[in-house]
């Protein structure tokens, strides 16, 4: 199948499975095997030099993993993939990779709570350095450049303030400066945003979100423009390190993926139903959303993303006992630090998923103690909004039941 002339909805449910190859199973096998074993000693060996193709050990090459990072190969439009047992599993490899003591990182500002950790721990310990600026225009991106600067790290939306950054802008500065560019695009997955194709060198994804779709998988993919870094960083970085998948979690992933377009659309499509009945509530002071008509970013957002995804956040009126009120009200909607899932979810970022970064920072990221991150689920858009709007007439606060009209 030449993936060039197939849709995505067709990619994610054939790419990396022929069934003849795997005694004519309709599903992917899993394989759950840790080592394999050779025809003969020589075959061995051949392996081991790489002169013959084959499978040697799971924490180099799985079937059925391997068939995961075919997949999302075609999808992300690059020319290879590595699975990996987490999303920052994926982040600390690609920037393990790409760095080396003394380097500089360019990182868009309120990133992921654990990239931001991680970032201050290879500063601390290996003296790379980084800065979090805003990633607007392609002069504010060039006038933070500095000599040491070797890797442009970009979330776009970003989490959790749906922060738009502007990958042509930054692949354009990146390509003056001779400068690797890594793209998070675990909040649009690649049914929505393909940055491989606008010119990043490397893409990734917490794929426990919506490549599974279904909160029952902790996983992370990278996949890269160059086929040969993947496999340089598969024999290195991965090898040693030994931040692999699982078969099985791999099986979970191919299941999910067969879903990816049907269930980005209805996410989508229920998130600009929430984001309309949000704009009714008095208490809600600001919704963020990449294709919302009064983002100020909404131009670059739809210059590079064909859909607004299913995450958005909102800013309540009051601090952080109205925010915990607001969510300890809801019944349909959980609590919980994930997204991308059949269930709708809220979290509250400050004192959640980025209660690590400091308040200071925190406060310059636009992370607030009234600001809510909701990731709308499968349900019925109706029955999520009833939920929203029970919680807001349970609290006390005069806003949450007066009408917007």
């Amino acid at each position: 199948m030449d993936r060039k002339n197939v849709h995505p909805d067709t990619l994610m449910i054939h790419t990396g499975h022929d069934p003849h190859e795997h005694h004519d199973s309709l599903a992917m096998p899993l394989y759950q095997t840790s080592t394999y074993v050779f025809p003969n000693a020589a075959s061995g060996a051949a392996r081991f030099a790489g002169e013959e193709e084959g499978n040697i050990y799971s924490r180099l090459t799985n079937p059925t993993v391997r068939a995961l990072e075919e997949r999302i190969t075609a999808l992300e439009k690059g020319e290879g993939a590595l699975a990996f047992g987490s999303g920052m599993a994926a982040v600390s490899a690609v920037l393990t990779y790409a760095t080396k003591a003394g380097d500089h990182i360019l990182a868009t500002r309120g990133i992921y709570g654990c990239t931001f950790g991680l970032l201050n721990l290879m500063e601390e310990k290996y003296r790379i350095t980084h800065d979090l600026i805003r990633m607007w225009t392609e002069e504010e991106i060039e006038a933070a450049v500095k000599p040491e600067t070797t890797v442009i790290y970009i979330e776009t939306p970003i989490n959790p303030t749906m922060e738009i950054a502007d990958l042509q802008a930054a692949v354009n500065v990146a390509r003056r400066h001779g400068l690797t560019v890594i793209v998070d695009n675990t909040f649009s997955s690649p049914y929505i945003q393909n940055p491989l194709e606008i010119g990043a060198d490397f893409v990734l994804h917490s794929a426990t979100k919506y490549i599974n779709g279904h909160g029952d998988v902790i996983a992370g993919l990278l996949v890269g423009a160059d086929g040969e870094k993947i496999t340089d960083l598969r024999m290195t970085v991965q090898k040693d390190y030994g931040g692999i998948m699982s078969p099985f979690d791999a099986w979970l992933l191919l299941r999910g993926l067969k879903t990816l377009a049907v269930r980005m659309e209805r996410h989508t499509s229920n998130a600009g139903r929430v984001i309309d009945y949000l704009k009714t509530v008095p208490m809600v002071k600001e919704v963020h959303y990449p294709f919302d008509a009064d983002n100020e970013q909404a131009s670059i957002a739809r210059r590079q993303m064909n859909a607004g995804g299913g995450i958005l956040s909102f800013t309540i009126d009051g601090g952080l006992e109205e925010a915990q009120e607001f969510m300890d009200s809801l019944s349909l909607v959980k609590i919980a630090v994930s997204l991308g899932d059949a269930e709708s979810l809220i979290q509250h970022p400050a004192t959640m998923t980025h209660s690590g970064v400091p308040e200071e920072d925190r406060t310059a990221m636009g992370i607030t103690d009234g600001l809510l991150r909701f990731s709308a689920g499968l349900e019925h858009a109706d029955d999520i909004i009833n939920d929203l709007k029970a919680a807001f007439e349970a609290m006390k606060h005069p806003a949450a039941t007066q009408s917007a009209e």
